[in-house]
């Protein structure tokens, strides 16, 4: 059984993946207790993007994300896990992702503190960043 302390892949090759949100002001929760500490709570619109190295995330979800974000309305919080490397912290996000599986990448939105809107692997993977940008956006316009 793997230890999920220990990262999956060299830091050093994660660092520019981590960074490509990071940079756009989305802030990494690297723990489960920084996950605790901010995901359950109500009040600003709060969006939380699964970070992975699959290609998936790299031409698609990561992308849509920056996309989406500069959309007039969007959420008042950026928050990303990095699955693979902070298996703990991911593991605690995907538990807040009631009824859906974990999945790589994976794109949550809550609003006061409950699910309402989310993008699962199987909605990212073979489809441009485009159109999961307007996906995410449309929950932008009805949620934020």
């Amino acid at each position: 059984m793997r230890n999920l302390n220990v990262p999956m892949y060299d830091p050093e090759l994660v660092r520019p993946m981590r960074e490509e949100l990071t940079r756009l002001g989305f802030e990494e929760l690297r723990t489960a207790a920084e996950v605790d500490a901010v995901l359950p709570a109500g009040g600003a619109t709060t969006l939380v993007v699964v970070n992975s190295v699959c290609g998936c995330a790299a031409r698609n979800a990561r992308p849509a994300a920056a996309l989406a974000i500069q959309h007039a309305r969007r959420p008042g919080r950026l928050l990303t896990v990095f699955a693979g490397q902070d298996a703990d912290a991911a593991a605690r996000a995907r538990s807040y992702f009631t009824g859906y599986p974990p999945s790589s990448p994976q794109i949550a939105l809550f609003k006061d503190g409950k699910l309402v809107f989310m993008l699962e692997r199987r909605n990212i993977e073979g489809r441009n960043a485009r159109d999961i940008a307007a996906d995410l956006t449309r929950a932008f316009d009805e949620f934020c």
